[in-house]
């Protein structure tokens, strides 16, 4: 059997099976595969022939590009020999800083079909940062946004492409396009040669390099195809900026897996009611979306828009209940949670067709084996999210690049360590509760932020959460809540009053806040809130704080 046939047929059953999970959980088997280039041995024999759009990007404008698969190909190919005489070769290293625009998908593509490593770098990252990455990831060549080139002046040791507009000393990608459109490949590739590197957003520490093989994200990518519930044919709309693994997951590899349309609307500024606007007008099926977008579109009158939607996908964080039940009861279709991590792909994921629990982020999806390890390392309901690693899964990284210690820590003991903490259920569901650094204990009494976080932001005057452990002579710590409010709200004791009557009634008296602070909350570049540097925060800053107010002393 070929190695795209075994692809094809480990795709299809999924397909197959994509409402019944006990089917699709039971008789999968992840191809187990040799030689695997995803590009040449898969998309571009998908794409033969084929008009069905690939990519749809839709501009603020109105203005639109629809590339169809056969096109993708072709403009790949042509790409490839163009980077090729530019000096990109095997197992070079390419960073790729770019907005979402057909360019970007274009040089994935013919990235993997040269088998270089590409670097997803967001556009958001400053010098001192390029320098870092630059060095850390050994990058040779670097294709950037025209607009960003004068964050490389200062750095050098690299090829420069732009895209977008020429720049003095840089080659411009557009000249590709008068490339040799038959493209044969260096050699064959190795279905474990590296392929992707992503610097980890770094919520504790500083960024960790994820490296990912030919065969752990495209192959891999398969779990999160099933978790979506993607189908020739679809039109999948992932809100996400290029750089993070969340782009490649649901921007590229399971809707391109699935024979579906990528789409995207490249918007200036964000306005719930013209996403809503293209979701209706441009007859989007399925929609994955962060928790902020959710509880933006949540805020105007959702059935008002007549829409494709068939499946809804949250990311990135778990979303609160509270949220699900809005859209559900407007559009009868329910946001399913999922979970993953830039080390791998999908890991669990509540499925179409399957019951949804309140809270819950689903059950294991097809190719993982997860389990829950406590202190001591034994199988408990709660613990440690870990996946078993014999055999390892394929949407599992190679490691951690230039850092064979921490690779070896995180599995250790025959498994692979997550670092978050989940809870399961007698039905096989689990919750999750938070990250290892961030459970903490009160009284005695184990606390997960997320599930307080989740709470406040039900509160009207609340946009967003972070809740940590403030220290406590009686209790030895209790939990704090720094808020940032909406608009309208002002920070002041009313306010405070108002927030801590509403979490009164909705928590249990040992896990209830006690103090609230509100102030900006610190973030890493991709948006993540940096508890961490709150804990210190706390650790470290005295009493008689402005903004900060005690449930004592609100009534």
């Amino acid at each position: 059997m070929s190695m795209n046939q075994a692809f094809l047929d480990a795709r299809d059953f999924l397909q197959r099976h994509r409402t019944d999970y006990d089917a699709a959980r039971a008789g999968f088997t992840a191809p187990r595969l040799d030689r695997f280039n995803w590009a040449l041995d898969f998309f571009d024999h998908q794409a033969r022939g084929n008009d069905t759009p690939a990519l749809w990007v839709v501009e603020d404008d109105g203005s639109e590009q629809k590339i169809s698969y056969a096109e993708m190909a072709r403009r790949s190919d042509r790409m490839a020999n163009h980077l090729r005489a530019l000096g990109v070769g095997r197992g070079d290293r390419v960073m790729l800083m770019l907005p979402n625009r057909v360019e970007l998908w274009e040089l994935m593509l013919t990235l993997i079909k040269l088998g270089a490593v590409m670097v997803p770098t967001t556009m958001l990252v400053t010098t001192d940062d390029l320098a870092d990455r630059i060095t850390r990831g050994e990058i040779r060549h670097v294709v950037a946004q025209s607009s960003e080139a004068g964050k490389f002046t200062s750095l050098d040791g690299f090829t420069r492409i732009s895209v977008g507009g020429r720049i003095d000393g840089w080659h411009a990608l557009e000249d590709g396009a008068a490339a040799d459109e038959a493209f044969t490949p260096d050699g064959e590739t190795l279905a474990t040669d590296p392929l992707l590197l992503y610097f980890t957003s770094g919520t504790t520490s500083r960024p960790k390099l994820v490296l990912h093989s030919h065969q752990s994200y495209p192959v891999g990518h398969l779990s999160t195809m099933y978790w979506i519930g993607l189908m020739h044919g679809d039109v999948h709309w992932n809100i996400s900026s290029p750089g993070w693994a969340k782009h490649a997951w649901s921007c590229f590899f399971a809707p391109w897996n699935a024979g579906a349309t990528v789409f995207v609307y490249n918007y200036a500024r964000f306005s719930a009611r013209h996403v809503l606007d293209v979701i209706a007008g441009c007859k989007v099926t399925s929609l994955c979306a962060p928790p902020t977008v959710w509880r933006m579109l949540i805020q105007e009158d959702l059935p008002a828009w007549k829409t494709a939607l068939r499946e809804l996908v949250g990311a990135g964080e778990p979303l609160n209940p509270e949220v699900i039940e809005q859209v559900r009861r407007a559009w009868g279709i329910t946001i399913r949670d999922g979970y993953g991590q830039t080390e791998t792909t999908a890991q669990i994921g509540n499925t179409p067709g399957q019951p949804v629990k309140p809270g819950s982020m689903g059950r294991p999806l097809p190719g993982y084996r997860i389990l829950l390890a406590d202190h001591d390392g034994k199988d408990a309901d709660e613990g440690e999210v870990c996946i078993a690693l014999d055999p390892p899964p394929q949407g599992l990284m190679l490691g951690y690049a230039g850092d064979e210690a921490k690779t070896a820590d995180a599995m250790r003991e025959g498994r692979y360590h997550t670092g978050d903490i989940a809870q399961r259920d007698a039905d096989g569901y689990y919750f999750y509760v938070g990250r290892n650094d961030d459970v903490f204990k009160s009284s005695d009494y184990r606390i997960s932020p997320f599930e307080l976080e989740s709470v406040m932001i039900e509160h009207e005057a609340v946009l967003e959460a972070a809740v940590v452990p403030s220290p406590d002579a009686l209790r030895l710590s209790v939990p704090k809540a720094y808020l940032t409010l909406r608009q309208g709200h002002a920070p002041d004791r009313a306010t405070a009053a108002s927030i801590f009557r509403f979490v009164r009634e909705k928590l249990a008296p040992y896990k209830r806040i006690r103090r609230i602070e509100f102030a900006e909350l610190p973030k890493t570049i991709s948006g993540k809130i940096r508890r961490v540097e709150l804990r210190r925060q706390e650790e470290s800053r005295g009493e008689g704080r402005p903004m900060e107010f005690r449930e004592e002393d609100c009534g």
